[in-house]
């Protein structure tokens, strides 16, 4: 475990040190979740929602009604995991 104290500045942010984030192998431009546990903050190293699926779904042409494509998409994804 590695561990250090560091200060919050009047805005509330905290400069995590290096040391930190190679640990948790966080770099510059990641995600964090950051929860409480009692006065204890815990920072996860997270992955966004567009990097995590990106280029699951390949269109040709961008759909006029983005939300019915992705509801067809979706539909006829389950129905390929769910057919014996």
């Amino acid at each position: 475990m590695v561990k250090t104290t560091v200060k919050m500045d009047k805005n509330g942010c905290i400069l995590i040190p290096r040391k930190l984030r190679d640990a948790a192998q966080i770099t510059a431009g990641n995600w964090v979740n950051i929860k409480t546990d009692g006065k204890t903050l815990i920072i996860e190293a997270s992955q966004s929602v567009a990097d995590k699926y990106y280029g699951i779904v390949h269109v040709e042409k961008c759909p006029k009604d983005l939300r019915e494509y992705a509801n067809t998409e979706m539909l006829k994804r389950w129905k390929q995991r769910t057919t014996p």
